[in-house]
């Protein structure tokens, strides 16, 4: 009998799972196939150091999978940018399709890879790259070309997720709940590139790109993590009513684009709220589809497997260079400066407790034209003014923000926070 025979670039958590989730699903798999599909090989660095696997399965020898006329496709699973996208040309160059898990490369060298994958007349595939077993790349890339998808919002980073959720619902400061994270695995031991945006900068940059049909680079998309969060503007914007989530956000305005990743206030209804600890959830909206959501799990090796699967079976199941594999980023589009985005406004000034405090803050905000919606005032560490604006223009927000921190009664930088508005 005839089978499809396919290549590994990595064997940790990802790699060993794709190798076991298709011997467990091979009766399924044949059925849509047509045939068996079997992993040829996996390159590793270090074979004493991998999960086991099969005798012969492993390898160190990266020509072994590239000369092999028997592999059609490989699947890229070890992560990082070099060796791998060295690694990724040279199979497209030897007539292999290639599957991607690897955001930062995708974000980074997509362009590149994708001049080469149409040069070679091979595929180039990458749904795990964002949001693992979440649909959302395919979802963008096939399902809507022509709903006019204007604006992503996405909780796409599952361990600050996690993070955010027990600073809520437990209280936990933002070093407790990072390192009970880390205890339970969902954070790294360097969690450097979750916490800081960093993750989902690359997650939104992919998206965006597909969405808006231009290439928006992670070097384009201003990004803010958790890791300067303070869990006492967590509580005060939950005793006001709203969940703070880490926010990777992306939107077309006539012929502009901007992408970024904030923490985001959000009220109680909006559907981001209610996603949980490691879960992910992507928001479409578009002139034909009005609103769509994508929720399940967004990290995990079975989950990851489970989409890089999904794109091996779609290469080996459509001929030619398949339809994912075009470059769909035909056009350029200019970038929209931050400070012209308009939405209400969380802000928190650490004061001290004088006569006319409120009124000089009211009147920096009125020189900016932010017209205030509700005003808090807790005492602690000093005095918190704390101020939910009505929809203004960011950079007047963030100018409002700087002339209150230069005034003397100022004990600390302000806290400014984006509030997401469903109907945006």
């Amino acid at each position: 009998m005839s089978e499809t025979r396919i290549g590994l670039l990595g064997f940790g958590t990802v790699g060993s799972a794709v190798h076991r989730l298709l011997g467990e699903s091979a009766e399924a798999i044949e059925r849509v196939t047509g045939e068996p599909v079997v992993v040829a090989g996996a390159l590793v660095r270090d074979p004493s150091r991998r999960r086991p696997a099969p005798d012969g399965l492993l390898t160190t020898d990266f020509a072994r999978l590239r000369d092999d006329p028997s592999i059609s496709v490989v699947a890229e699973v070890m992560g990082g940018i070099e060796p791998t996208r060295t690694y990724l040309l040279e199979l497209m160059a030897a007539g292999k399709s290639v599957v991607s898990a690897n955001k930062q490369l995708l974000a980074r060298h997509g362009e590149e890879l994708f001049a080469e994958a149409e040069r070679r007349g091979v595929q180039l595939r990458f749904e795990a790259s964002v949001c693992a077993a979440i649909p959302v790349v395919k979802v963008l890339r096939e399902s809507m070309i022509v709903t006019g998808v204007h604006r992503i919002d996405g909780i796409v980073n599952g361990t600050t997720n996690f993070i955010l959720t027990r600073m809520v619902s437990a209280g936990d400061t933002y070093a407790a709940a990072l390192h009970e994270a880390q205890e339970l695995g969902y954070a790294e031991a360097d969690p450097t590139e979750d916490v800081t945006g960093a993750d989902a900068a690359a997650k939104i940059a992919i998206l965006a790109s597909i969405a808006f049909h231009t290439r928006v680079r992670t070097d384009e998309v201003e990004h803010v993590g958790i890791d300067g969060l303070d869990l006492v503007d967590v509580r005060h914007a939950s005793a006001l009513g709203y969940q703070v989530k880490l926010i990777a956000s992306a939107m077309q305005v006539g012929d502009a684009v901007c992408a970024r990743v904030h923490p985001c206030l959000l009220d109680a209804d909006h559907p981001l709220a209610s996603v949980q600890g490691a879960f992910n959830a992507v928001m479409l909206r578009g002139s034909s589809i009005r609103e769509v959501i994508l929720e399940g799990p967004g990290a995990g090796g079975e989950e990851t497997a489970t989409a890089v699967i999904g794109d091996l079976l779609a290469v080996i199941g459509t001929s030619g260079t398949g339809f994912l594999q075009h470059d769909g980023y035909y056009r350029e589009l200019r970038r929209l400066p931050l400070d012209e985005l308009r939405s209400p406004f969380y802000l928190r000034f650490e004061v001290d407790d004088e006569p006319g405090v409120l009124a000089q803050v009211a009147q920096a905000l009125a020189a900016e034209s932010v017209s205030v919606a509700q005003v808090v005032q807790h005492s602690g560490r000093g005095v918190h003014i704390v101020i939910l604006t009505h929809t203004a223009r960011e950079g007047s927000v963030r100018a409002a923000a700087r002339a209150v921190a230069g005034l003397g009664f100022s004990r600390s930088a302000p806290v400014a926070l984006p509030v997401l508005v469903r109907s945006a």
